[in-house]
């Protein structure tokens, strides 16, 4: 299905902002990379798009002398657009010209990699780290869209009854996973998107669901990374042993 410009220009801004679990500028700035490329024409459209369909959020703001910089992070709803409109032939196309580019570029930049001064040692393990990632990443995107596995197709009757939106959960990390494998999805994130569809859940309801689910290995939770001073929100986080958890995969 063919898109408008302003659609590609919002969805290759979505795809930035998954990949990329961070705030970031809204719009790019002077020498400061941003979602957007500029202000005026199909940026700015797609940008305004973007804001007022609720695909980003502003979480903060910040002056630079005449400039405002948006500071921008990715919405649940934002997930969902990008993984309706994310095509199986896209992703089939960037891996393999990924693979292409590998085949063609890899060798030959080794080789010459190999041979430089001592110094370059830690570039080049980071660079081949880099590729890597990349050709995973590709790799889930491609089996994401080809197989489309039921969501909650490992999920028993019985667990299905006890935790009811678990099925919309396992749905929406699907989808997250297919945009950024490598990314946790953090439990304010999951409660947000269940939030749409289940207006009654509670938090409560939502810790003891997750429980129940990580008892019957049906996802697995993960902890805060920091020290527990620097949740920032730290109402969604749960408590086992001496472990706070605060993120969750399937």
């Amino acid at each position: 299905m063919a898109k408008d410009k302003v659609t590609e220009a919002l969805l290759d801004a979505l795809r930035q902002a998954l990949a990329e679990p961070h705030e970031q500028p809204l719009v790019k700035t002077g020498k400061q990379p941003g979602l957007f490329a500029g202000k005026t024409g199909v940026n700015a459209e797609a940008a305004v798009r973007a804001l007022r369909e609720g695909l980003l959020e502003v979480i903060r703001t910040e002056s630079k002398g005449k400039t405002t910089i948006e500071w921008v992070r990715i919405t649940p709803t934002g997930v969902a657009f990008l993984h309706d409109h994310e095509s199986p032939l896209r992703a089939l196309h960037d891996l393999k010209e990924m693979l292409r580019t590998s085949q063609e570029v890899l060798p030959a930049w080794l080789g010459q990699m190999q041979g430089s001064l001592q110094q370059l040692s830690d570039r080049l393990r980071q660079e081949a780290e880099r590729w890597t990632q990349q050709l995973q990443a590709l790799d889930r995107r491609v089996d994401e869209a080809l197989k489309r596995i039921p969501a909650g197709s490992n999920i028993s009757n019985g667990m299905a009854t006890l935790v009811p939106w678990a099925p919309d959960a396992l749905a929406y990390l699907d989808r997250r996973q297919a945009g950024i494998p490598s990314g946790a999805c953090s439990l304010p994130e999951l409660f947000a998107a269940l939030k749409q569809n289940h207006d009654d859940l509670s938090l409560t309801t939502f810790h003891n669901g997750l429980r129940r689910l990580q008892d019957g290995k049906v996802v697995r939770l993960l902890p805060f990374p920091n020290a527990p001073e620097k949740l920032p929100e730290p109402e969604y986080a749960l408590l086992e042993g001496g472990a706070v958890l605060y993120y969750v995969e399937k």
